[in-house]
């Protein structure tokens, strides 16, 4: 391997480990209370969860520069609070690799939790429990495979993010670069060895994932 191959590669990992987790919560907050509501602007609210689904990496970017530049009151928040904007640091890439691989991780847990039958949760119900305990003890434990499954695919599309990153994160070697900036930046500069590279890591490590969630897939049938 050449100097500087596991910086951004590891720090791909970094991003689309902590993206997965804040869109699980996110998501997971959010089927909760659709749940127990019909109310049309809390379900406006899944829709904006999809949107990043259908939008342009580059239109991600913009909003993401608009709602936490530095004149944005949002950004202004953070810079007072840590001392620094959120612009061009690695969790600039965290932020945008959350907003693009929510949609997976929403569709992967509303999917999990409707495939459970009424009947199951009306003997849970029957037997006292209800609210949370019927969503940690019931919806929660039978719906793992879909979780571990939306997981996995956040994870594979926040490690190969670029667009919306490149935008909002930038491409500083050794801060904000990925592999993915990092691949392009090879291919401006004619390197393309090290290009293929990174590249080759991608393509095996999300080979891998999708593997595993075909077998998921098919332990679910």
């Amino acid at each position: 391997m050449f100097e500087g191959f596991w910086e951004p590669l590891s720090l791909s990992i970094k991003i689309a480990i902590l993206s997965a987790i804040f869109a699980f919560g996110i998501s997971l907050g959010v089927s909760k209370l659709l749940s127990s509501t019909t109310r049309k602007w809390v379900l406006s609210i899944e829709l904006l969860l999809l949107v990043p689904l259908v939008l342009p990496p580059s239109v991600t970017g913009l909003l993401l520069i608009t709602v936490f530049g530095r004149n944005s009151i949002a950004g202004k928040a953070v810079e007072s609070l840590f001392g620094e904007g959120l612009i061009f640091t690695w969790w600039a890439g965290v932020i945008a690799a959350t907003v693009v691989v929510i949609p997976l991780m929403y569709q992967s847990l509303k999917l999990g939790f409707s495939s459970i039958e009424e009947d199951i949760k009306g003997a849970a119900k029957v037997d006292g429990a209800g609210g949370w305990a019927l969503f940690w003890k019931i919806e929660m434990p039978l719906s793992y495979k879909y979780i571990l499954t939306g997981f996995i695919l956040s994870f594979a599309r926040g490690l190969g993010e670029f667009g919306a990153t490149l935008m909002f994160a930038g491409n500083i070697p050794g801060k904000t670069q990925t592999a993915s900036t990092a691949i392009y930046t090879s291919i401006e500069t004619g390197r393309m060895e090290q290009a293929w590279t990174w590249a080759g890591s991608l393509i095996v490590i999300s080979f891998l994932l999708l593997f595993i969630v075909q077998m998921m897939s098919k332990g679910k049938e």
